[in-house]
């Protein structure tokens, strides 16, 4: 009796192992029981990247990394090993992008091109590192920047520059001669004298105006108004490039803006991983469950 109660508790023991392995393992997305075709590629750096992590082509998942390692015989690279779906078919010429979505979580994606021969299983893929979302997209604002900055300086030179108060201050006397113009001109059915009077008054005031003109126009052509207009120009190029990105289903804005997936599938994701802490604190039993007899 014994020795059978300790046959059951050893087997029971394997058992539960066995779940165990196969539980953590399903937990990180690896189906043993789903044979697959493995790929090595080789990174400098896999920052983002984990075990698990999805592998697309075509923006759907054929796969995902099974396994990272350093390698120690070749410095600052980290050998990744791919698990692909068994009927795809990896064609000549693939490389592997190993990319960032904007929460950072990396993933690798297959550029393949179509062609009739195919690379053999286990071989070596050609790795590339692509800049994120997020690096792109400050990649094409960084240009329109500089402009905006020069504008901003231009703007305020203009707007501080005491000549501007100045001119604005000839601007109110102008209006005040005018003021006194018109006013003598609808006093001209008064007496011969008076009307002389004011004329000769009228006169003066037109050459008052006159001279304050003048400055006013000297001023103006010295405020910096060219150096700003050609600021406004190319920040109006800038922009219409951007606008232009932007309209571009394929290009790294117009795909952030307009990609339905990528937000579907973020938007999924985090669903998907809500209900499956949700349910592991709720029923922790039903993923490790161990009995000994």
């Amino acid at each position: 009796m014994k020795s059978k109660k300790l046959l059951y508790i050893g087997i029971s023991a394997v058992v539960a192992l066995l779940i165990l392995f196969v539980g953590i393992n399903y937990l990180k997305g690896i189906n043993l029981f789903h044979t697959s075709n493995y790929y090595f590629v080789s990174y400098e750096s896999v920052t983002g990247l984990n075990v698990s992590a999805p592998v697309t082509a075509n923006g759907f998942k054929v796969g995902q990394v099974r396994e990272m390692h350093y390698e120690y015989d070749n410095p600052g690279h980290v050998m990744v090993e791919l698990a692909l779906d068994k009927e795809l078919k990896v064609t000549e010429g693939t490389v592997a992008v190993l990319g960032s979505d904007l929460l950072g979580t990396a993933t690798i994606i297959l550029e393949m091109p179509k062609s009739t021969d195919y690379v053999a299983v286990g071989s070596k893929l050609p790795g590339k590192i692509s800049g994120g979302l997020m690096d792109n997209l400050q990649a094409d604002l960084m240009p329109v920047l500089p402009k905006v900055d020069s504008l901003i300086n231009a703007l305020t030179r203009v707007v501080t520059d005491p000549s501007l108060s100045a001119a604005l201050g000839r601007l109110d006397a102008i209006s005040a001669d005018l003021s006194v113009l018109s006013a003598n001109l609808a006093a001209s059915t008064k007496p011969l004298p008076a009307v002389v009077n004011k004329a000769s008054a009228t006169m003066e005031n037109l050459s008052v105006m006159s001279t304050r003109l003048d400055s006013l126009s000297a001023t103006l052509n010295h405020l910096p108004l060219n150096e700003t207009m050609d600021n406004v120009e190319a920040i109006s190029a800038n922009l219409k490039q951007l606008t232009a990105q932007l309209q571009q289903p394929n290009s790294t804005l117009g795909l952030l803006l307009n990609d339905r997936g990528l937000y579907d599938n973020l938007n999924a994701t985090v669903n998907s991983l809500d209900s499956l802490l949700v349910d592991v604190k709720a029923n922790p039993k039903r993923y490790i469950n161990i009995k000994v007899f």
